[in-house]
């Protein structure tokens, strides 16, 4: 039976890795959400997205994003290299596909930062694979007062990122979980119910089919 057992422990049964969305209007708390995640759940890392934007301050090449130039981008847009790809704000961000496709095989975990375009290209192509969360503010008038407290955007980028987050939260029937983010532990703690329970879905656990015939011819 050691072909059911996974990497992350002698009792577990080999299981299929996911790929897990996390969505919302900028300054929702998404990120914040996924930064507590990584560092408190070692089953799941980030995927790396490869971006045509300039790196900043701290970022690291290869660990925050794969820095591409436009050049490169749509080269590998026309080889079909990414699962998914967007223009976001004049830049071009997308998801490379080779790295993925071995991770979920091995049974790790992705967390995804992308928007709700994204997340409908990503799960067009790799549906069974996917787990689609929205995370929502608990009003405009809290995310406004969000934006405006990071001090990091002008006020024509604040009201250009106001105005897509009333189109982004248009789009939450898209996914399959939404919660509404009043207070990040509450959230937090949603967030990881639902990892929690889609790591454990049958059609996930690929070691359960070898365990169970075990169990019944012995």
């Amino acid at each position: 039976m050691a072909d059911t057992v996974s990497q992350t422990g002698a009792d577990t049964l080999h299981r299929r890795g996911l790929m897990f969305i996390l969505s919302s209007p900028s300054g929702a708390g998404k990120t914040t959400i996924a930064r507590r995640l990584l560092a408190e759940d070692s089953e799941i890392a980030l995927s790396i997205s490869a971006t045509t934007r300039p790196m900043r301050a701290g970022e690291v090449d290869g660990k925050d994003y794969h820095f591409v130039s436009q050049d490169d981008f749509d080269r590998m847009v026309e080889e079909n290299e990414f699962y998914e790809w967007a223009h976001v704000f004049g830049k071009s961000y997308g998801t490379p596909k080779a790295e993925i496709r071995a991770g979920l095989k091995a049974g790790r975990d992705f967390l995804f930062d992308i928007d709700w375009q994204g997340t409908q290209q990503l799960y067009q192509k790799a549906q069974a694979d996917v787990v689609r969360v929205f995370i929502l503010p608990p009003s405009l008038e809290e995310l406004g007062r969000r934006l405006v407290g990071r001090g990091t955007d002008s006020a024509e980028v604040i009201a250009a990122r106001m105005a897509r987050a009333q189109a982004e939260i248009s789009h939450w029937d898209g996914y399959d979980y939404v919660v509404v983010n009043d207070d990040v532990e509450t959230c937090f703690a949603k967030v990881r119910q639902i990892l929690e329970a889609e790591r454990m879905r049958r059609t996930r656990q690929t070691g359960l089919i070898d365990f169970v015939r075990e169990l019944t011819q012995s």
